[in-house]
C-alpha cells in the first residue's frame, strides 16, 4: 500500500444534519466541453472543483479556450465555436479521468489538428478501444498502445455518421461517438443493450443541437451549431451514494442531502437499497437545467439481503462499491450479477471489494460478473484501496459499523472525484482520520 492512509472508526451515534455534496462530475465534464465548443459565453455553476475535472478544463485551455473563475465552484467558459479549437503541441494529460479521456477522444476525433491524449497510471491501464473501435469505423484515426494509452488521433480526418450498438451499456462510449457526430458527414445513431444515463443529450439539447433520443437510443445528425446557455450543476448523486449508505447502516441516523442530481439512469442505488428495506425519501424534487434534482432524506433501517434484479445494475456502476458496504452488513444473502463493466474501471472493483471485505471477516465469493455476499457484520482490518477513491470511500462507511478500526491505504485519489470528503464526513459524525 502507499500514499496516503485513512484509518476508520466506528461512530460513536448516529450520522445527522444537512450535508451538500460536491457538484456531479459527469456534468461538469460535459458543460466545459459543450461550453468549449459553443458560440457564445457559457456560465457554469456548482462546477465540480475535482482533479479530474480541472484536468479537462486544462486541456481545453491548451485548446485555445478561455475560462474565467469568479469563485470556487464557477466557471465562465468563451466558447470559439464548433471548428474553433487549435491544436497543441503538448501532450494532454487527462490525470485519472476516465469521463474526460473517452469523451474528448470523440470530440478530438473530428478536429482539423493532431492531438496525444495520456493520463496517470491508472487511466494508462483502462481499456480504450471499446470507444476507438467504433470512432474507427466513423472514420477517425486514431492509435494506442495496444488498446491502452496514449491515444494518438490524427487530425483532419473525414467523420461518417453511423448506427452503433454497443456491446457493453456505457453511457462514456455514448457520448464519445456523439460528440464525434457533431463533426460527422449524416447521421449518428446509438441503440444500447441497456438504457444509461443521457447527461450529454439532455445537455446538448438545452445548447440548441437538434438531438432524438429516447431510453437507450440516441440519434443527431452532424452541421449545426452549439449556443452558449447557463448550466447550474446538480449535487453528485455518486458522491451523495457514500453518505445515503452510511447512513441506511448506522443505527440512529437522520439526514438530508441537498439538491442531488436524481437522474433516472444515475439512481439505481436507491432501487437496490430500497429492496434491502432503506427507508429513503425524496423532498423539493425540482428540474433545474433539464435534469431532476432534490433533497433526499436517509433514515437508518434494518437491511437485508436481495437477488439485485439486472435491470438496475446499468444505473447504479459507479455505486456499487458502497452497495457492497451494504450488503456486507444485511441479514441474509445478496447476489450481485451482470455488473462486469466492474472490473475495468479505477481498480477492478469487484476483485477490490471482495478482499478488502474477506479482510475486514465477511464470506464473499466473487463472480466473474459480480459477487454473492453473505452479510450479517464486519469485522477491524487493513484493506489497500489500489488508488480507487470509490474503494477508499466505501470502506470508510464500513469502518463506522466494524468491531474494529479499518485501516484503508493509497486514499491520495480521493480528491479526483470528492474533494473535501474527510471535512464533509466527519462533519456528519464519521470517525475518520489520516495517518499521514
Amino acid at each position: 500500500m502507499s500514499g496516503v492512509t485513512w484509518l476508520s472508526h466506528r461512530a460513536t451515534g448516529p450520522l445527522g444534519g444537512e450535508i451538500v455534496v460536491p457538484g456531479d462530475k459527469s456534468v461538469s465534464h460535459r458543460a466545459l466541453m459543450f461550453g468549449a465548443i459553443a458560440e457564445g459565453v457559457t456560465h457554469i455553476r456548482g462546477f465540480l472543483e475535482g482533479e479530474d475535472t480541472r484536468a479537462t478544463a486544462a486541456i481545453l485551455g491548451k485548446l485555445g479556450v478561455r475560462f474565467e473563475t469568479p469563485s470556487p465552484g464557477e466557471r465562465v467558459v468563451h466558447g470559439v465555436g464548433l471548428h474553433g479549437l487549435r491544436g497543441s503541441t503538448e501532450a494532454l494529460d487527462c490525470g485519472n479521468a476516465g469521463t474526460g479521456m473517452r469523451l474528448l477522444a470523440g470530440l478530438l476525433a473530428g478536429q482539423a489538428f493532431d492531438a496525444t491524449l495520456v493520463g496517470d497510471e491508472s487511466l494508462s491501464r483502462r481499456p480504450m478501444r471499446r470507444v476507438t473501435d467504433p470512432l474507427a469505423a466513423m472514420g477517425a484515426s486514431i492509435d494506442t498502445d495496444d488498446g491502452k494509452l496514449p491515444l494518438r488521433i490524427h487530425g483532419g480526418a473525414r467523420l461518417r455518421g453511423m448506427t452503433y450498438r454497443p456491446p457493453v451499456a456505457s453511457a462514456q462510449i455514448k457520448s464519445a461517438l456523439l460528440l464525434a457526430g457533431l463533426y460527422a458527414d449524416g447521421a449518428t445513431e446509438v441503440i444500447e443493450p441497456h438504457p444509461t444515463r443521457d447527461y450529454t443529450e439532455s445537455m446538448l439539447k438545452a445548447f440548441g443541437w437538434p438531438i432524438e433520443f429516447s431510453p437507450g437510443r440516441a440519434r443527431l445528425e452532424g452541421g449545426h451549431t452549439l449556443r452558449a446557455v447557463d448550466v447550474d450543476v446538480p449535487a453528485d448523486f455518486s458522491s451523495a451514494a457514500f453518505f445515503i449508505v452510511a447512513a441506511c447502516v448506522v443505527p440512529g441516523s437522520a439526514v438530508r442531502l441537498v439538491g442531488v442530481g436524481l437522474n433516472p439512469r444515475r439512481t439505481g442505488l436507491l432501487a437496490a437499497l430500497r429492496l434491502m428495506g432503506a427507508d429513503i425519501t425524496v423532498e423539493r424534487e425540482r428540474t433545474s437545467g433539464g435534469e431532476t434534482i432534490g433533497d433526499l432524506v436517509v433514515r437508518h433501517a434494518p437491511l437485508h439481503g436481495v437477488e439485485l434484479p439486472l435491470d438496475v445494475v446499468p444505473d447504479m456502476i459507479d455505486e456499487f462499491p458502497a452497495l457492497f458496504v451494504a450488503t456486507a452488513v444485511a441479514e441474509g444473502t445478496t447476489t450481485i450479477r451482470g455488473a462486469a463493466e466492474l472490473r475495468v474501471k479505477e481498480s477492478d472493483r469487484i476483485a477490490s471489494m471482495a478482499h478488502g471485505l474477506q479482510a475486514c471477516g465477511v464470506s464473499i465469493e466473487e463472480l466473474s460478473d459480480g459477487a454473492i455476499i453473505h452479510g450479517g457484520g464486519i469485522a477491524g482490518g487493513s484493506i489497500d484501496s489500489h488508488g480507487d477513491h470509490r474503494i477508499a470511500m466505501s470502506f470508510a462507511i464500513a469502518g463506522l459499523v466494524a468491531s474494529g478500526p479499518i485501516t484503508i491505504g493509497d486514499c491520495a485519489n480521493v480528491a479526483t472525484s470528492f474533494p473535501g470528503f474527510m471535512e464533509l464526513a466527519n462533519g456528519a459524525g464519521f470517525q475518520l482520520e489520516s495517518q499521514n
